[in-house]
């Protein structure tokens, strides 16, 4: 049984989610401060976490950025905060979605299990595919290598380097690129591509500073060429 965790203060709706969540299957468990959160995931490994965004002790972006120096579960953030600028902040830190309040709780259900396919999608793949010029990726751990360093990559930034790592030289235009990461066709602004991309090439330079992987072509899109 795949197990979630709520990171939520409002305990009526931490206490909502739970029975939905349940109901689902899923086993679940609840923390209510932010400072809580880093050392419980670091000793229970959930299968993913639906983070609220404004937490007592430490704010859930934070909390979020925190996670993603040692892990790469994906997260949800739960948000009332609903200016772009917020949205896009939550993903550019390594969120792999957000749900805006107020909120159905069958629709909460709904996102978990879609997040948590395309998880097991990425990860039940054949475990390493070789890129040219020598990139390595391994969706069992959502890893990417290049010689003996590697670097790990959220969901979304694995599945947007996987989409073009696999045709070097095509031209990928930011509304397919939404399209293929965010299936359920909602309303993604350009600039959250953007901000996925701007991390992906850091992180990429990371392991290789000499090698240029992901190029724009101006006000088309991206494409992958070593």
């Amino acid at each position: 049984m795949e197990r979630i965790l709520i990171v939520e203060d409002e305990p009526k709706i931490a206490d909502l989610l739970q029975k939905y969540l349940q109901n689902a299957n899923f086993q679940t468990d609840w923390l209510a401060n932010g400072t809580e959160v880093s050392a419980w995931v670091k000793a229970h490994s959930p299968a993913l976490i639906l983070l609220d965004v404004m937490l007592p002790g430490k704010d859930g972006l934070s909390v979020c950025k925190d996670i993603r120096q040692f892990s790469g579960v994906p997260i949800i953030m739960l948000t009332a905060r609903v200016e772009e600028i917020d949205r896009l902040l939550g993903l550019e830190l390594g969120a792999d979605d957000y749900i805006c309040k107020p909120f159905s709780p069958r629709e909460v259900v709904a996102r978990v299990k879609a997040v948590l396919r395309r998880w097991e999608s990425v990860t039940h793949a054949s475990q390493t595919d070789t890129a040219p010029g020598a990139l390595v990726l391994e969706r069992d751990r959502l890893i990417v290598r290049s010689g003996q360093a590697e670097v790990s990559l959220t969901l979304v930034e694995f599945e947007l380097l996987e989409i073009l790592y696999k045709q070097p030289g095509r031209i990928f235009g930011r509304d397919q690129l939404m399209s293929k990461v965010y299936s359920d066709n909602r309303i993604v602004s350009d600039r959250t591509i953007d901000s996925h991309i701007k991390k992906l090439r850091k992180k990429l330079s990371d392991i290789a500073p000499d090698q240029e992987w992901i190029h724009s072509v101006y006000s088309v899109g991206y494409k992958f060429e070593p």
